[in-house]
C-alpha cells in the first residue's frame, strides 16, 4: 500500500498543518505504509505533471491551511492538473482523506471543496480532519487532540485496507456529462500533454504559432471580406437597371459610413458603369448605411423614401437625386 501526502499551505513553521502531517505519517510508518509527502510550494512549475504519481498510489492526503478563504491556489491547480491530466480510470479507484486546519474560518467549506472535487474526478472520499486553531502551540500539546488525529489516520487505513464501498453519488453523473463534452484523451495522451504544459519553452513556442497562424487567418478573413465588399451591391445595381435614353447622364456617389467604402454609379448613354472608388464632382454625393442598402437593393425601401426620412442624406443635383429610383427598379424580395 501507497500513500501519497500533499500539502498545499506555504510550509510556514507556525503552520499547525505540518503537526497534522507529521502525526498522520508515524502513524502510516507504525503499518508499515509506505508514505511520499509532497509540497505543493515546491512544485510550482511542475503541478501539471504531478498526477503522473497517482498511477502507483492506493490513497492521497489532501492536507491545507485556510489562512484566508479556500483551500488555496496550489491545491486549486493541483486539483485542475488532476481533471485535465489524470487518469480517470485510476483515479476512481483511490481513496481520498482530506486534512483543513485553518487559523479562520471557513475549514468546514474548505473540506467539502476537497470532497466534491475529488468525487467529481471519481474518486473515493474518506472522513477528513478538520480544526480552528488559534494557538499552534496549545494545539500540538493537547494528547486528545493527538489521539483525535492518530485515530482518524487508522481509519483511513482501513477504509484503504478493507475497499470501503461508498453509495452513488450525483457528483458521479455531473462527472460523466462534463467529460461527455471535453475532449476525451488517453491517459498516455494526458500524461504526455501534462509534460508539454510545464516546459515553458513549449508553451512559449506554442503562444508564438498561435499568434502567428492568428494573424495569418485574420488576414485571410480580411482578405475575403475585402472582396465580398469590393463586389456587393454592384450585382444587384446591375439587374435592376432601366435605361432612360440616350441623352440620360447622371452620376451617384453613395458612401456607405459603417463600410467605410464610396459606391459609384455612372450612366451615360444607356451605359452603367458601377464600382468603389471616389468621386467627388459626383452630381448626387449620398451618405448611407448598410443597412439601408440593403433595404433599398431589395425594394423595401426607395432612394427617394430614405432621403425623406433620414436613412439617407444627400448633397448636389436635388433633381437627379429624384431620378435614382428611376433609374433602379429593385423588386421585392
Amino acid at each position: 500500500m501507497k500513500i501519497i501526502i500533499y500539502y498545499g499551505g506555504r510550509g510556514l513553521i507556525e503552520d499547525p498543518t505540518l503537526y497534522v502531517i507529521k502525526k498522520i505519517t508515524e502513524v502510516f510508518d507504525e503499518i508499515r505504509v509506505k508514505t511520499e509527502r509532497i509540497n505543493l510550494y515546491e512544485q510550482k512549475n511542475n503541478l501539471s505533471m504531478l498526477p503522473n504519481a497517482l498511477k502507483e498510489v492506493d490513497g492521497v492526503v489532501l492536507a491545507v491551511n485556510v489562512e484566508w478563504l479556500g483551500i488555496g491556489g496550489l491545491m486549486q491547480q493541483f486539483l485542475d492538473a488532476c481533471w485535465l491530466y489524470g487518469d480517470k480510470e485510476k483515479i476512481q479507484k483511490i481513496y481520498m482523506f482530506p486534512v483543513v486546519i485553518a487559523n479562520t474560518y471557513g475549514e468546514k467549506e474548505a473540506e467539502n471543496t476537497l470532497i466534491k472535487a475529488w468525487e467529481m474526478l471519481g474518486g473515493i472520499s474518506c472522513n477528513g480532519l478538520t480544526a480552528y486553531v488559534e494557538n499552534p502551540m496549545e494545539f500540538e500539546k493537547n494528547p486528545e487532540y493527538t489521539k483525535i488525529i492518530e485515530k482518524a489516520a487508522e481509519n483511513f487505513y482501513r477504509n484503504i485496507n478493507q475497499k470501503l464501498l461508498l453509495l452513488p453519488s450525483s457528483s458521479n453523473a455531473v462527472r460523466k456529462n462534463i467529460m461527455h463534452n471535453s475532449l476525451e484523451l488517453t491517459p498516455q495522451e494526458s500524461e504526455q500533454l501534462s509534460v508539454y504544459v510545464s516546459d515553458d519553452v513549449y508553451v512559449k513556442k506554442q503562444k508564438e504559432d498561435i499568434e502567428e497562424l492568428t494573424k495569418l487567418f485574420s488576414g485571410m478573413l480580411n482578405n475575403a471580406e475585402g472582396a465580398e465588399v469590393k463586389h456587393e451591391f454592384i450585382k444587384n445595381l446591375r439587374e435592376n437597371y432601366k435605361p432612360q435614353g440616350a441623352d440620360f447622364t447622371a452620376t451617384y456617389a453613395i458612401v456607405i459610413s459603417d463600410l467605410g467604402k464610396t459606391l459609384i454609379i455612372e450612366v451615360e448613354n444607356n451605359n452603367l458603369k458601377c464600382y468603389y472608388g471616389e468621386k467627388p464632382d459626383a452630381d448626387v454625393i449620398a451618405t448611407t448605411t448598410r443597412d439601408i442598402m440593403e433595404k433599398l437593393v431589395q425594394g423595401r425601401t426607395t432612394f427617394q423614401g430614405s432621403f425623406m426620412s433620414g436613412g439617407i442624406t444627400a448633397k448636389g443635383n436635388f433633381k437627379m437625386l429624384r431620378t435614382f429610383d428611376q433609374v433602379f427598379q429593385f423588386t421585392i424580395l
